[in-house]
């Protein structure tokens, strides 16, 4: 029973003590935070930390993900001198096998992705891997990767080391404290209730792994993170066992290997169909326990083990080893800030949580201390979850499949075939039977491209030159010369209402919101250092009524950065009302004929201009026609209430006939942004990066409005330029390309690229990513994809803009 009478008062509470939660507490106490404490309620380590492999790789499909698993090497290779503690870190680096065509061209696709990222990876051959690690078998294989700098270590000596460093400055950690329960007020948590009395504190971090998720219950959330079984065997001595092997990983034959004490191996893998655990909760206290080995299922991953190193066959096993392990419903990490809390913080789904443990902690202290992390970490943040991604019907399907996965081949724009079909649009099904090839955004079911008839609607993927290709031309090509409809109903869309609502804009946004009931206003919402929280579009309803609209995956970040900046008296509402209405995009030249065929209202240009709203008739529906587009021709956003959309689809659809009307997929509404140059919350523009970098200099206002966030920076950059400007490069071959291939002048690199794409009305590659100022004057450079060069030029973007009488007509 907890002691009421027993407060403890603290800046900063952590709960979880393993290598996630010792982290935090250590880089916050170097930090120099006071009333640093963390708790564990067993001892440290004895949840999945003790028992996890160890291997520590830093390559990631996400730049800074990338970069925050440097950190993590780079606070490894000194822990132990200074803590003085051994945490048996072996930089010895890891070796990626390739035993196919498409596995090469992954390796070489990572390479490149590599060297944008700053990280050194050698495409090597089957002889070379094989003096670097003698025992495995070359028959088959076609190369390898090497990343010097990555390493192996002891998880549970690793996690004491950087628990000492804690305790070394200052950070109290409290073993044999169970939570027991929250007391939250006015979405502050003012209580933490534990077998050691009640804690008061500033800031509450869950960094508590599996258990992350009964934790999280008690406060009402549905956190995303949980946990499945995972086994690996550890090998008898191996005669001759040589000093530094390199970590090596298979990902054809799904196994990996990392050398252990004594000359043994230990090997696993990720087979199909693990078992979730804990999913109808998490038995007893489960501290520092095993689950039953189950050999059945590890069998395939031992057979696959025994070809690439047949040593294998020779050698006893010593120990099988079966634990759970956090996961997460994508796969990766769960970490930052709650909406609808001002102080919890979390850090739980660690997956590979050994090789992010440094980074991961230095990440959460700069975001509890600092208010964000010095690396945007959106590809990581718990905001691009949506409430169903936490229910254990959507979550555990998730992540078994996500683990298998994690070696098999994952071809660019490969989707996710199970927990499917949660939000659908009311087109759905009409969509379907016309070939629509469907994809998943934040639970959405959203038309990715059309199979002609004949055509199996499948999503075809490749490296090389997927099958999707042609018919999204072909779609491409439709919106440029005639007119085309796009089901975007999985749009975030909110309202803003109350009085004060204008002066909230105003202070959040970048542009001037002041404008007349009826305007339509692109804007960034930005942080205090300038860097882009939000990507948006607003349309003025009322005097102090606004209407936001954000991306399908963004809703959940975007108002949550809106809600922590609006009045704290409650007079400034934000609502969502994405499933209110349904949305139909009508693009093309032939848009406005099609419209005004079946509308009762006057849509020429002269009555309704660009950036403006009105609300119109079609057949019997009411409609919220929003003229602005994300393809770069005459089009309307068609705000639907949900019950009409059928009815205005078919009309539309009757109406565009005579011209050829076609069903479009985001695939094209990709290629088609890209020859206008219309930018990507999440990879063109993020916190990193400011409007002015960006060149939408133009949607910041400083004459026009008083005090808003960011503004200071922003001023600064329009007065004097930026340090790095967002450039458009072109080929005129089509190259393969997926993002974040590296761009180099004379051999150096210099830049990655945010956002790639082939403009089939141009006939070009086209290529975005930022440059610094010296060499904005240059035109001739280099891109590296997958381990081959090209020459690209730098150009004026946009490469297509249709001109303004094209746009009356």
């Amino acid at each position: 029973m907890t002691d009421p009478s027993s407060r403890k008062s603290v800046k900063h509470l952590i709960i979880g003590g393993g290598i996630i939660g010792c982290s935090i507490a250590y880089h916050l106490a170097k930090s120099g935070e006071k009333d640093v404490v963390l708790l564990e309620k067993a001892a440290l380590t004895e949840g999945a930390t003790w028992h996890a492999a160890g291997l520590v790789g830093q390559l990631r499909s996400s730049r800074n993900t990338t970069r925050m698993l440097q950190r993590s090497v780079a606070l490894y290779d000194r822990l132990e001198a200074e803590t003085g503690l051994a945490c048996d870190w072996k930089k010895v680096g890891s070796l990626r096998l390739a035993a196919s065509t498409d596995r090469m061209l992954e390796a070489k696709r990572l390479a490149t992705m590599a060297k944008s990222f700053g990280l050194e990876m050698q495409i090597i051959s089957p002889d070379e891997a094989k003096t670097l690690f003698p025992y495995i078998n070359t028959n088959g294989l076609h190369g390898a990767a090497f990343i010097p700098s990555d390493g192996h270590v002891d998880p549970a000596s690793l996690c004491q080391s950087i628990a000492a460093g804690a305790r070394l400055h200052g950070a109290q950690l409290r073993q044999g404290v169970k939570v027991l329960d929250f007391t939250v007020r006015d979405g502050r948590i003012i209580e933490v209730i534990t077998s050691d009395g009640i804690y008061e504190a500033e800031t509450v971090t869950l960094a508590s792994g599996m258990w992350s998720r009964e934790l999280g219950q008690k406060l009402g959330l549905a956190i995303p993170a949980c946990a499945v079984e995972h086994q690996y065997i550890v090998t008898e001595p191996i005669p001759g066992f040589p000093d530094g092997l390199p970590t090596l990983r298979d990902p054809d034959r799904l196994v990996y290997y990392k050398p252990d004490a004594g000359g043994r191996l230990v090997i696993g893998g990720y087979e199909d169909d693990t078992i979730p655990f804990g999913d109808r909760g998490i038995p007893g206290d489960f501290v520092r326990q095993l689950l039953p080995e189950n050999l059945d299922r590890f069998e395939p991953l031992a057979a696959h083990a025994a070809e690439v190193t047949p040593i294998v066959n020779e050698v006893g096993i010593r120990q099988v080893i079966n634990g759970p392990i956090p996961y997460s419903a994508d796969g990766d990490f769960v970490m930052g800030p709650v909406p609808d809390f001002k102080n919890l913080m979390l850090a739980t789904g660690f997956l590979y949580g050994i090789a992010a443990g440094g980074g991961a902690g230095e990440m959460i202290a700069e975001w509890l201390v600092e208010g964000r992390p010095s690396l945007d970490l959106w590809p990581l943040d718990a905001r691009r979850f949506g409430p169903h991604q936490g229910a254990r019907s959507y979550m555990y399907p998730r992540a078994v499949e996500h683990y298998a996965h994690h070696y098999k081949m994952r071809y660019p724009g490969q989707e996710s075939s199970v927990a499917r079909g949660l939000r659908k649009s009311p087109l759905y099904e009409r969509l379907k039977a016309k070939g629509a090839v469907y994809g998943s955004k934040n639970g959405w079911e959203r038309p990715l491209w059309f199979a002609p008839k004949g055509v199996e609607p499948v999503d075809q993927l490749g490296f090389l030159n997927p099958g999707w290709k042609q018919y999204v031309a072909q779609e491409h090509k439709a919106v440029r010369n005639g007119v085309a409809l796009v089901d975007q109903s999985s749009f975030s869309k909110f309202e803003l209402v109350g009085q004060g609502a204008l002066d909230a804009l105003q202070y959040l946004a970048v542009s001037n919101m002041d404008k007349p009931l009826g305007a339509v206003i692109y804007t960034q919402l930005c942080n205090e250092r300038g860097g882009i929280e939000a990507d948006v579009t607003i349309t003025r309803l009322g005097k102090d009524h606004f209407y936001i609209v954000t991306g399908a995956g963004f809703g959940v970040h975007d108002s949550d950065w809106i809600r922590r900046n609006l009045p704290a008296d409650g007079s400034v509402v934000l609502v969502e009302v994405t499933s209110g209405r349904a949305v139909i995009n009508l693009c093309g030249p032939k848009a406005r004929v099609v419209l005004q065929s079946i509308c009762e209202e006057d849509v020429s240009h002269e009555v309704f201009p660009f950036a403006t709203m009105k609300n119109i008739t079609i057949g019997a529906a009411p409609v919220r026609a929003i003229r602005i587009g994300y393809v770069g021709e005459l089009g309307w956003e068609l705000h639907v209430p949900t019950e009409f959309t059928q009815h205005v689809y078919d009309h539309l659809w009757e109406a565009g006939a005579p011209f050829g009307i076609r069903d479009i997929g985001y695939r094209a509404i990709d290629t088609l942004r890209m020859e206008k140059a219309y930018l990507y919350w999440s990879a063109d523009i993020t916190p990193d990066y400011t409007p002015v970098e960006a060149g939408l200099a133009g949607r910041v206002h400083l004459k026009s409005k008083g005090a808003f966030l960011g503004r200071s920076v922003l001023e600064q950059q329009k007065l004097e330029g930026p340090k790095q400007q967002l450039c458009c490069f072109v080929s005129d071959v089509e190259l393969p390309l997926f993002g974040g291939e590296t761009i180099l002048a004379d051999g150096e690199v210099v830049s990655l690229a945010s956002s790639v794409g082939y403009g089939t009305t141009v006939e070009k590659t086209i290529i975005l990513g930022y440059l610094p100022n010296n060499l904005l004057g240059r035109t001739d450079f280099t891109l590296e994809a997958m381990g081959e060069l090209h020459m690209i030029r730098k150009v004026k973007a946009p490469l297509y803009d249709p001109d303004n009488e094209r746009l009356k007509v």
